[in-house]
């Protein structure tokens, strides 16, 4: 078995740099190219550009692995799968938000090996080896990351999106029953979730891009990750949108009876 190792680590930074070198040229650009993709989700030319150049580096470099990302589609069927979302957070890089990541999984037989969340804009990256913590680095400091110990929901800050797309039940209900609640949204929720700065975050649909990535950094955390009904996350169906939930752990199963309420 070709299981994720520190060697796999090394190389997701690596594009994660790419990446990021792409990015942020384009980030408040005065050329900015954006399109409507046909479910009229909004595109840039950045989210092209570097999922491009992270399938070209990937090929070049790991030629028996497999790609899924969001702007193309799915190349090869190895075990060994790297799943890309260039720029997760695309409508806040347009607008000039700095609320914006790229997103990098490796999928082996044993489930997602690594993840590595990108920020260049808030100069902040996330990562995670299976087996071997989370960490997070903010400009040349590095720090290993571990959730909360909140474990009353009267007591836990909650992050999200918006309102869209959720029963008006569920949200209603957590909300009131935590403390605190703020949009932070998109990838930065979870994150939060796995530095112990939020204790839920929660997300009503996702796609397997937005969320592979996310899986190992909260886990190695400490904490918890999984669909509303707390199953595990589907990684290997790039189809379906499952509801996100994150927390660190103490409320998980708290948090699963207020999202099924």
């Amino acid at each position: 078995m070709n299981l994720t190792d520190a060697t796999d680590l090394d190389f997701a930074l690596g594009l994660a740099d790419l990446a990021d070198s792409l990015s942020m040229p384009r980030f408040r650009a005065i050329d900015l190219l954006v399109e409507s993709k046909p479910d009229l989700s909004p595109v840039t030319d950045a989210d092209r550009s570097v999922e491009r150049a992270l399938r070209d580096l990937i090929s070049r470099e790991r030629p028996g692995d497999s790609v899924i990302g969001e702007e193309f589609e799915q190349t090869g069927n190895s075990d060994r799968t790297w799943i890309i979302d260039p720029i997760d957070g695309t409508k806040n890089f347009m607008r000039g938000v700095p609320v914006w990541a790229t997103l990098i999984a490796l999928r082996d037989s044993a489930g997602i090996g690594l993840g590595v969340t990108s920020c260049p804009a808030l100069g902040r990256r996330w990562w995670a080896l299976r087996g071997h913590g989370a960490w997070l680095s903010e400009g040349d400091h590095v720090r290993s990351l571990s959730v909360s110990t909140v474990s009353d929901l009267s007591n836990a800050s909650m992050s999200f999106s918006d309102s869209r797309g959720w029963s008006e039940p569920a949200l209603s209900s957590v909300i009131a029953a935590t403390w605190r609640q703020r949009a932070y949204g998109d990838f930065w929720s979870h994150c939060l979730v796995a530095e112990g700065a939020v204790d839920i975050a929660a997300e009503p649909t996702l796609a397997l891009y937005d969320y592979a990535a996310l899986v190992p950094i909260v886990v190695e955390s400490g904490g918890c990750i999984t669909d509303f009904a707390g199953d595990s996350l589907p990684i290997h169906d790039s189809t379906a949108h499952p509801g996100v939930l994150s927390t660190n752990g103490h409320l998980h199963q708290s948090s699963i009876k207020l999202l099924n309420h």
